[in-house]
């Protein structure tokens, strides 16, 4: 009516108007009448964008990688978006009037290539491959303070790096590269295992052997103690046998002392009797036999006085013709053997009589 048209816009645009070349309105989510003629309106797009990008890059070491990725960023300041982009909005056709809007995602992603580049050349192959967390986390600080991004009011909310691949070729040879690792690793790894295993063994016999070690060691210290305890209790034993063999000592020349006194003793007295004796002998060498024959018989026993008479008689047996010694004879000869009647001499024929 009269040239005038609603319009009304999503939550997520932030919507510039102008009229005759004056900003007339803007705002989040606007919606009024405009007179399309004289109004030209800009949409700003103000929730986050999400951006793949895939590209390839030479390492330190000039092999070819693939990097794989994403980053998100936001328009911040709508006013420089404006001043330096087209972002005139066709609200017939519901499309921008420019490719300026995809243009800027280009240029973000350009400028994190860039960047990406410089970190890749300072890399090797392997390194790069196994650094994608650090890779995104250098790219990202240098992107956020880049001059550009400042310039068209853009903030970097984030960016990953998913991969970072080398070519077919290349991917073959680290892959059998590694593989060669890591059988190598396993031998090593059970080269290892069979060392321990051997250590542990040789362990084991070693503190076996210092167990029997230390057991002999006992065992002679035991048999040194036993030795050394048989050792006292004969030198006690000596020391007894000593001290006994004192005493047995001690008593035989006690004996002995005693011995050669009774000896003395023995040949004092039979020196006093030999004294007697001599005494005797001298006083009766004048003497008869005969007499001292008698006086020996003196108070001797009938018995031994028929002894010494047949003594006699047998000393003086050539001079005997004939003895006749009858048993009624030896009967009255021993005392109490008869009465004395009837008995009769000894005869002696042919020769003399006593």
């Amino acid at each position: 009516m009269f040239g005038f048209k609603f319009v009304k816009f999503q939550p997520s645009d932030y919507i510039i108007q102008v009229k005759n070349g004056k900003v007339v309105r803007e705002g989040i989510g606007l919606s009024f009448y405009y007179y399309e003629r004289a109004t030209s309106v800009v949409v700003i797009p103000i929730s986050s964008i999400d951006v793949p990008f895939m590209f390839e890059e030479m390492t330190r070491d000039y092999q070819t990688v693939t990097v794989q990725g994403q980053l998100t960023y936001r328009i911040v300041d709508y006013r420089k978006m404006m001043e330096i982009m087209n972002y005139t909005y066709n609200i017939k056709k519901k499309a921008y009037m420019s490719d300026d809007p995809v243009k800027l995602s280009q240029r973000i992603i350009q400028i994190a290539k860039v960047l990406t580049k410089k970190q890749l050349e300072q890399l090797p192959l392997k390194e790069a491959i196994q650094s994608s967390e650090r890779l995104a986390k250098a790219i990202t600080q240098e992107v956020s303070r880049h001059e550009e991004l400042a310039k068209l009011g853009i903030e970097l909310m984030g960016l990953s790096i998913l991969a970072v691949l080398p070519n077919k070729e290349t991917m073959r040879a680290l892959e059998a590269q590694s593989r060669e690792q890591m059988l190598q690793d396993a031998d090593e790894a059970l080269y290892v295992r069979r060392n321990a295993s051997i250590e542990q063994e040789r362990r084991v016999k070693e503190n076996e052997l210092n167990t029997d070690i230390a057991v002999e060691l006992k065992k002679r210290q035991i048999r040194e103690a036993q030795l050394d305890a048989e050792r006292s209790v004969r030198e006690k034993q000596n020391e007894l046998k000593e001290v006994q063999l004192h005493f047995d000592t001690q008593l035989e020349e006690k004996k002995q002392a005693m011995i050669e006194l009774a000896a003395a003793n023995k040949r004092s007295e039979a020196d006093a009797r030999a004294y007697e004796l001599a005494a005797v002998m001298k006083s009766l060498q004048d003497t008869q036999p005969y007499v001292l024959q008698a006086m020996a018989n003196m108070g001797m026993d009938s018995n031994k006085l028929i002894a010494i008479a047949f003594q006699e008689m047998a000393e003086k047996a050539e001079r005997i013709g004939q003895l006749n010694i009858s048993p009624d004879l030896l009967q009255s000869l021993i005392p109490g053997a008869g009465n004395g009647a009837g008995s009769v001499k000894p005869e002696a024929r042919g020769g003399e009589r006593r």
